[in-house]
């Protein structure tokens, strides 16, 4: 959990850390299902930093448009929180 509100903070701008030195935004073009932040999994075999992005993607990309649309850090957790709890993972 906390890597999904580490990768919101940066996605959303509020860390002061380019996001696309940890992520690559899918492909808009192609049609995928889910929300509109789809990650791209990269490879990566030696950038330590790189294997937080590769670990986070799949759990991110598995998540509603309404949780990470949210506007805050605190609204993003309880979103997470009440995503969960539906579906059964906590």
């Amino acid at each position: 959990m906390g890597d999904l509100v580490e990768t919101f903070k940066i996605l959303s701008g509020k860390e002061t850390v380019d996001s696309e030195t940890f992520f690559q935004l899918a492909d808009s073009s192609r049609h995928t299902r889910g929300h509109s932040l789809k990650l791209y999994k990269r490879h990566c075999r030696l950038d330590a930093g790189k294997f937080f992005s590769r670990r986070v993607v799949n759990s991110w990309n598995s998540l509603p448009q309404h949780v990470i649309e949210a506007p805050s850090v605190n609204s993003f957790k309880k979103r997470l929180d009440d995503y969960y709890q539906d579906m059964g993972l906590f």
